[in-house]
């Protein structure tokens, strides 16, 4: 398994810029005869974060999503980080390559060496 970050360009500064979560999504009720005092807490998965970078990017971050996906899976690492998994460093060369062509440059992969 290969990991790599995936980058969109700022739609206000034109720097790359990958999503995080910040804090993650809290989920609570109202109900219509009583006080309910419940809250769920969790983080975005991975296509939830991406489709939240609409109109703060460059790009249709729908669009990303359905290149993306023959090649690789979207996840959040420790509810925090967006990375891309795929099988293959070669699987990730090709997803690139895909979206160069159809972003030119406004979407890129960048693998993400492991560590020893």
């Amino acid at each position: 398994m290969v990991r790599a970050k995936l980058w969109f360009r700022c739609a206000a500064m034109h720097d790359p810029v990958t999503p995080m979560v910040a804090q993650p999504a809290q989920v609570g009720w109202e109900a219509k005869k009583r006080r309910v005092d419940l809250t769920i807490e969790r983080s975005f998965n991975g296509e939830e974060l991406v489709k939240r970078m609409k109109g703060w990017v460059t790009t249709d971050p729908y669009k990303v999503i359905e290149i993306v996906k023959p090649y690789a899976k979207m996840k959040v690492l420790d509810d925090r980080e967006l990375v891309l998994e795929a099988d293959k460093e070669e699987d990730l060369k090709k997803l690139n390559e895909a979206l160069l062509e159809a972003f030119g440059g406004e979407v890129d992969v960048e693998v993400i060496q492991k560590r020893r």
